[in-house]
């Protein structure tokens, strides 16, 4: 089922040379991956909040009661 929005491109897309339907849809189809890619780190991000808000309250603490050292980044 298809939105009249969707309705909309595909006709504008129909009027158009094959070259340039395909640019459009190769651009299209770039951009929806993008956006999947978008949703998926967005749920992540949702499932693992109180989780990221729990360790960055522990830190807080920690450095707030000076058992945090400060990072050695040529050890990583």
């Amino acid at each position: 089922m298809s939105s009249t929005a969707i309705t909309t491109v595909i006709k504008m897309m129909e009027s158009l040379p094959i070259e340039v339907q395909d640019r459009i849809a190769e651009h299209l189809r770039e951009y929806i991956d993008d956006l999947q890619d978008e949703i998926i780190w967005n749920e992540s991000f949702q499932r693992t909040q109180s989780k990221l808000i729990a360790a960055a309250k522990l830190a807080k603490q920690e450095i707030a009661e000076g058992q945090a050292t400060a990072m050695n980044y040529d050890q990583l």
